[in-house]
């Protein structure tokens, strides 16, 4: 490998908030990863900081460019420049997107287990949260079509958000699914404002579909959520994008996003950005080897030492999702155990919504 992940970063005394625990803790609650990222990132930044003024920034071709080749190259879908509305995150653009396209105490659909800060969107907005439970069958998710149909064709129900692929459990949905999906959300009027922050984790050999890649009712009925910071651990920098296709509705998407004032790059998002894109393909393909190995280190000591506990195949994003139903009835007090015990922090299924399993208001089983 040309690149280091072994190392060890103290990240003590940076304001972390993924490391704001006791001494002797061990954080694994949040989706933040501990490795540098690319030096080439790193290089590009330190001399942007080195400029020493750090005042209004514009968003220069490069930055359109740097997307555009990116997404074209790396996930066969070839986005206009016109497309594209800079943002300073993925949950900024989500929030903007409920306020703009949906009235207060309307519906907007999310499928659980699913990212906990979608409740905080759609909640903290005024709107209405219908969870529509993913099925699980003990191994793995998928999708009940019929129910799906059935909660857009509410005419309260206004707006969905989609996770793809899926987190926590690193699900990569496959053309047809998106595709159903897609012409129900259209057929039904709702709009899909589909998050792909984590696209470019995925296990070596799988790639992701972009959702407005699959058919036209998909690319005319969505905002794309994508953005460097997931896969080369930059979030701390504010830099995203909303890629809208269809002209009527990237209006309001331009409007929304600028109205909330979340339309205007820091001094060092549009470089890393840039960079990230132009020059961080290398870094990213080896961590991908390196996450996956990890992740094979987990499941086999799953399997030998805890085999009561579930781990779910994950085949993209570095979150791995557990069931712990077969030792547990209530996995939050199964991590606080674990952390008060061991330091190990791990985050509780509660958070993630209903499961179709146990069809409660939070699945209490499950851990990530």
């Amino acid at each position: 490998m040309k690149y280091d992940f072994d190392s060890i970063t103290d990240r003590s005394g940076t304001y972390a908030l993924k490391w704001d625990v006791a001494e002797n803790e061990l954080p694994m609650w949040v989706a933040d990863m501990d490795f540098r990222t690319a030096p080439e990132i790193i290089s590009a930044l330190t001399e942007r900081a080195q400029h020493g003024i750090f005042g209004y920034t514009d968003i220069p071709d490069e930055w359109y460019d740097a997307y555009i080749n990116w997404w074209k190259n790396r996930h066969g879908i070839e986005y206009k420049k016109s497309q594209f509305i800079f943002s300073t995150g993925v949950i900024p653009i989500i929030s903007s997107c409920v306020r703009k396209l949906t009235t207060p105490a309307e519906n907007v659909l999310i499928m659980t287990p699913v990212y906990n800060i979608f409740f905080n969107c759609i909640r903290n907005n005024g709107r209405n949260i219908v969870q529509f439970p993913l099925d699980y069958d003990g191994n793995e998710y998928s999708i009940d079509m019929a129910g799906l149909e059935e909660k857009l064709a509410d005419p309260q129900t206004t707006l969905m958000l989609l996770c793809n692929p899926h987190n926590p459990v690193g699900k990569i949905w496959d053309k047809d699914t998106l595709a159903k999906i897609g012409e129900l959300a259209y057929d039904n009027g709702v709009t899909v404002v589909s998050d792909e922050i984590h696209c470019d984790i995925t296990d070596p050999g799988r790639s992701y579909v972009p959702f407005a890649s699959v058919s036209e009712k998909c690319r005319d009925n969505c905002v794309v959520c994508i953005s460097p910071t997931k896969a080369f651990n930059l979030a701390g920098l504010q830099t995203s994008a909303a890629v809208v296709p269809n002209n009527r509705l990237r209006h309001k998407v331009w409007r929304a996003l600028n109205t909330d004032e979340v339309a205007e790059p820091n001094a060092f998002a549009v470089q890393a950005a840039v960079t990230a894109f132009n020059k961080g393909g290398q870094w990213l393909d080896e961590l991908r080897d390196y996450l996956y190995s990890s992740k094979q280190t987990v499941a086999e000591f799953i399997k030998n030492e805890i085999p009561e506990i579930k781990l779910i195949p994950s085949e993209a994003t570095y979150l791995l999702w557990l069931d712990c139903s077969a030792v547990t009835e209530d996995a939050s007090v199964l991590a606080a155990h674990i952390r008060s015990k061991t330091g190990l922090f791990l985050s509780k299924g509660k958070q993630y919504g209903i499961d179709k399993k146990c069809n409660k208001a939070g699945d209490p089983r499950h851990s990530c």
